[in-house]
């Protein structure tokens, strides 16, 4: 049986309030991008209760810790978190890492178990300039080219985005490489090919500014599609 998991790592902006003095200054920051992924924890949520699944979100912001980084990569803490005191940041891990990231791998751990396939979307969105460069991109989807099953479902689900909305530019491991480091990169070692897809869908935020109906209307396209993936 396949079963959906929807996880968001990055849904929110919020600093717990004994880590607020660290961020004074930082306001800006904190509501940009850097900060967190508008409309990430919106379409998980859309995602999760059109196919019942279960929905695993974070609304801390990733700039006191980065859940969707693996333990000792150089972004696990932001500029402004990484000066602070080893003891402090072990705490961070301790509370706001590791309960999140085990909290996911003994879902799919106990799905899997169960004798089910996971197919677990982790919803983000990215910003449409970076570096003075526009993304021209509306969707991508981030998968690992050497896992077929992980291919063939981005190809397909690619396929019929595009039939229900030519204008949208839909891209594969973009913008970002589906292989590089990030929870999925890392239970994919932890669970076979044939038992988990770890798939990132990545939108662009230009749609979420635009908010309304269009940003409705692009989460129920992205939705409607389900039904008909393999």
């Amino acid at each position: 049986m396949i079963r959906f998991i929807i996880t968001c790592e990055h849904g929110g902006n919020r600093i717990p309030p004994q880590y607020r003095s660290v961020f004074y200054g930082h306001e800006a920051l904190l509501k940009s991008h850097r900060g967190y992924d508008p409309g990430a924890l919106t379409m998980a949520k859309d995602l999760a209760a059109k196919l019942n699944a279960l929905l695993i979100v974070s609304v801390t912001s990733r700039l006191l810790i980065d859940l969707n980084r693996s333990m000792g990569h150089p972004h696990l803490f932001s500029e402004v978190t990484q000066p602070l005191p080893s003891a402090i940041k072990q705490a961070i891990i301790a509370k706001y890492y590791e309960p999140y990231r085990n909290r996911v791998e003994s879902a799919i751990a106990e799905a899997v178990a169960c004798g089910n396939s996971i197919i677990h979307i982790s919803s983000h969105s990215f910003t449409a300039i970076l570096n003075g460069k526009e993304r021209f991109t509306d969707i991508g989807l981030l998968y690992d080219p050497s896992r077929s099953r992980e291919r063939e479902f981005c190809c397909f689900w690619q396929s019929k985005l595009k039939e229900n909305g030519s204008e949208l530019t839909i891209r594969r491991n973009y913008p970002y490489l589906g292989k590089a480091d990030g929870l999925t990169s890392y239970l994919r070692r932890q669970f076979p090919a044939d038992r988990y897809l770890g798939i990132e869908l990545e939108i662009n935020q230009k749609h979420v500014a635009m908010g309304g109906t269009h940003w409705q209307k692009l989460r129920q396209r992205l939705i409607g599609v389900m039904s008909r993936l393999p």
